[in-house]
């Protein structure tokens, strides 16, 4: 026996901290590398984890929302209407069966009502949410490894608590009225009548109660004494008998002296002696001493610290355990606390100066300023749409026996009813093809008999097929009724226009600042002029003078004289004119150039200023963090209206066409915004170049395709009805909408009413810009107040035969302005000759010499 405990003792081996390992070396398994069954079915286990992770989650908001949606969804789950049965069907498979197509509000969609109604419902109530519990706790023990609560008791106490839960919610559904039937469930609303039927319902309650006593004696060992165990002393007991009243620190002493001695064979038996065969062998082991001083080295190699030591020992291997003495503890001295002073930043300039006088005010100068009321427009027609149900199905009637004829089939019809359209939307049924149905536009039309079919197929987002019919009797779209809406009256937007209704019967109001520039096109008379007035009466009604001004262009002089009343109001205009509204073609040239001017100013005082845009900018200015003195100001929106551009573009060309396209491409950060109309939308008149920076375009009828794909890239233009139909193109979406009806009168009207109340001294002041032509300064030149870089200027001229403002510009780095006064100053003097249009001017010089000598003489002069 003592030989083959001595080894055993040589076979311990330690680990690299000296602690035993109790393993044997015969035992020890010897080390792989390679891929083993066992690590496929960790991934295994892991992926298993993962899964059930995710579908607790799934459970849990599925569950959560049936609290809220299963009257919603009642209709679907249950049996008659729907069910698991239901769950790959289709809607045309439901329109085909004569039933409504469910609409399900559960956020997880189908199985995630039909689920919760199973587990919730049909089974254990609310108590169905311990199922998520389940789920998690096994998942997550899977996965990573880690044991939250154990498996089985888990599964155990689950198992009760569902079925405990829904049978006493079951059992207080009997007293309460009024109480929702999915708490408990079906198992439990049922469990609870048949119960009752068989021992009454006090006797329910009796057994429910009996059932939770027993399960807290069973599971926790509840003994019912309520009296306090405190000041009670811990009696000395032999080791291994597990004393109750010992404390947690006590027991796992006993647990660990034990493990620690049975390894190496201290066989500690106070029932046995130990043999004289042994003796030997363990002849250290005798004497409590020996004994207590192993049991300490063991306790060392195992890194466990001792509890507390032996009280005393009998007959050499009984022990006692004392609780360990409690030190008293040291007396803690507390330093005085110090508290620094508290550092504070000091307010920015900026900030001092808001708190004194507040934020900068843009609107203070016109403060007694007001909007316009809505009883300056006027009511045209009642606002609402009559439906007419016999014109409703006659056209139904002939949409769908034209297609007959063609053998196409409809599952499905539905209108949707605007003030001067009806849209039809059809699903065809499986197997037909949309093309077919898009070619016979031309036969609907001829069978509905009407003006401006247009089909759509199929229609954006929503997987049918839109056949718009314009109505019989038509419902005009009054300006008042679209500003008077809620929509338009609290919106956020920087420029709104309310354009009118779509075909829904939907207020349309879009962003100009988003845009952000506008197309518009349609034939004479469609209602290109009404638009423009709408865009104009929209800001009007939502933008201060201080924050909107307008430069109009009206080549035909007529359309928009109306808005002149209102120039020191919202108009600007270029230095020393008298009329605000730009009739003239030269003028309206130096109109582009000068707010290309102002563009550029504007950019300058947004880099100094480190922001991006006008929004970013004005804000600043505003919080007083920007200062006036380094020439900042209140920047507000310049929203430029040309009301026929085609005039402009066979009249200048060129000269027109520059200026557009470099707003168009620049301005929207500076908020400048264009608007640009013209009744014929052809190539040489929206040229490539304007098209590529108008993204928003806005369609009338036209004549032609052509037109139509002109403007919009695509059809259907010149299938409009006229009288404000109109396509807005915004990107990729493709807009029907009813433009809103403002009438001559009522612009009269607001422009009265605006201009009648006090306004700035005059219209905004664009920056100065002298043409090429030099108009307005060559009759009162004096030679003797010509510029210090004159002579300079008419040697460059002479040297590159080339009279121009901008070689002027580039060359000896001045700006537009002065380098014009200077080439109209070497006009008057005769060194270059007039304006030529888009030509260079002709030097009059042919050398160096020859025009030093006419300096020499101007120098003599003076």
């Amino acid at each position: 026996m003592s030989g083959k405990g001595n080894s055993f003792r040589k076979n311990i081996q330690h680990d690299t901290e000296g602690r035993p390992s109790l393993r044997k070396k015969s035992e020890r398994k010897p080390r792989s590398y390679a891929p083993s069954g066992s690590a496929l079915g960790s991934k295994l286990v892991k992926i298993i984890g993962l899964f059930l992770l995710i579908l607790s989650v799934y459970f849990l908001i599925a569950f959560i929302s049936y609290l809220f949606t299963w009257k919603e969804d009642q209709s679907y789950v249950s049996a008659a209407n729907g069910g698991w049965h239901t769950l790959f069907k289709t809607r045309e498979e439901f329109a085909l069966a004569g039933i409504e197509p469910p609409v399900i509000q559960n956020w997880m969609g189908k199985v995630g009502a039909l689920l919760a109604h199973q587990f919730i419902y049909k089974w254990f109530g609310i108590a169905s949410f311990i199922f998520v519990g389940i789920l998690f706790v096994i998942g997550y023990r899977l996965l990573f490894k880690v044991k939250i609560l154990s498996i089985w008791k888990t599964l155990g106490y689950s198992a009760f608590t569902i079925i405990f839960l829904s049978l006493t919610l079951g059992f207080i559904h009997g007293f309460i009225s009024n109480y929702p039937h999915f708490l408990e469930g079906e198992f439990g609303f049922w469990s609870n009548r048949l119960l009752a039927a068989q021992i009454g319902v006090p006797g329910v309650g009796g057994l429910l109660i009996f059932t939770l006593l027993a399960v807290l004696i069973v599971f926790f060992n509840f003994d019912f004494k309520f009296s306090s165990r405190s000041g009670q002393s811990a009696t000395s007991q032999p080791l291994g008998k597990g004393p109750a009243n010992l404390s947690r620190d006590e027991e796992r002493y006993l647990h660990e002296s034990e493990y620690r001695v049975d390894p190496v064979e201290f066989r500690l038996n106070k029932n046995k002696e130990l043999s004289e065969e042994e003796a030997p062998a363990t002849n250290q082991l005798k004497t409590p001493a020996n004994l207590n001083n192993d049991a300490e080295k063991l306790r060392q190699n195992l890194t466990i610290p001792p509890k507390s030591k032996p009280e005393e020992v009998k007959d050499g291997l009984d022990f006692s355990i004392e609780r360990s003495e409690e030190k008293p503890k040291n007396e803690l001295i507390t330093p005085p606390l110090t508290v620094s002073p508290i550092k504070e930043e000091k307010p920015s300039t900026a900030d001092e100066l808001v708190e004194k006088v507040g934020q900068y005010d843009p609107k203070l100068d016109l403060s007694s300023y007001q909007y316009p009321t809505l009883d300056l427009l006027r009511d045209y027609g009642s606002g609402k749409i009559t439906v007419n149900n016999h014109e409703l199905e006659a056209n139904k009637d002939k949409i769908v026996d034209t297609l007959g004829n063609y053998n196409i089939e409809i599952a499905k019809i539905k209108a949707t009813i605007g003030p001067t359209v009806t849209l039809y939307e059809i699903i065809p049924k499986p197997g037909v093809r949309i093309s077919k149905i898009k070619n016979l536009e031309d036969d609907i039309a001829l069978s509905l008999a009407a003006l401006g079919i247009r089909i759509i197929a199929p229609m954006p987002g929503k997987g049918t097929i839109g056949i718009e019919v314009p109505n019989s009797h038509p419902e005009m779209v009054s300006m008042r009724s679209v500003l008077a809406t809620e929509k338009f009256q609290h919106t956020d937007m920087d420029l709104p226009i309310a354009l009118g209704r779509t075909i829904s019967n939907e207020v349309y109001i879009a962003d100009l600042a988003k845009m952000p520039h506008l197309l518009v096109a349609g034939a004479t008379g469609q209602g290109k002029s009404v638009g423009i007035n709408a865009i104009l009466t929209s800001l009007l009604y939502k933008k201060h003078p201080a924050e909107l001004k307008f430069v109009l262009v009206d080549p035909k002089k007529v359309e928009l004289s109306l808005f002149k009343k209102i120039e020191r109001h919202f108009l600007a205009k270029l230095p020393g004119e008298e009329d605000a509204i730009i009739t003239d073609t030269k003028k309206v040239i130096n109109t582009l150039n000068s707010l290309c001017i102002e563009m550029d100013a504007r950019y300058d005082l947004l880099k100094n200023a480190q922001v991006r845009n006008l929004k970013e900018y004005n804000a600043k200015f505003i919080n007083r963090r920007l200062n006036p003195e380094e020439g900042h100001r209140y920047l507000p929106f310049i929203v430029l209206i040309v009301d026929e551009f085609a005039d402009l573009m066979m009249t200048a060309g060129k000269e027109v066409e520059t200026p557009i396209a470099r707003l168009a491409q620049l301005a929207r950060a500076v908020g400048i915004h264009l608007v640009i109309a013209t009744q014929r939308p052809s190539v040489n008149i929206i040229t490539g170049t304007i098209k590529a920076n108008f993204p928003a375009r806005l369609a009338f009828r036209v004549l032609s395709k052509v037109d139509s794909r002109t403007i919009l890239d695509s059809g259907g233009a010149d299938q409009l009805i006229g009288r404000g139909d109109m396509l807005l193109a915004t990107g990729s979406d493709l807009i029907r909408i009813q433009c809103a009806f403002v009438d001559t009168p009522e612009v009269e009207e607001i422009s009265d009413f605006i201009g009648g109340q006090r306004g700035y001294p005059s219209a905004l002041l664009l920056p100065e810009y002298v043409g090429e032509d030099g108009e307005g300064g060559i009759e009162d030149f004096d030679m003797r107040d010509r510029d210090p870089m004159f002579e300079d200027a008419a040697r460059l001229v002479v040297l590159h035969q080339q009279g121009s403002t901008s070689l002027i510009q580039r060359k000896l780095k001045l700006g537009y302005n002065r380098a014009g006064r200077i080439i109209d100053q070497l006009e008057a003097a005769g060194i270059v000759g007039p304006f030529e249009g888009s030509k260079a001017r002709e030097v009059l010089f042919p050398d160096e010499y020859s025009l030093e000598q006419f300096l020499d003489g101007l120098k003599k002069d003076a």
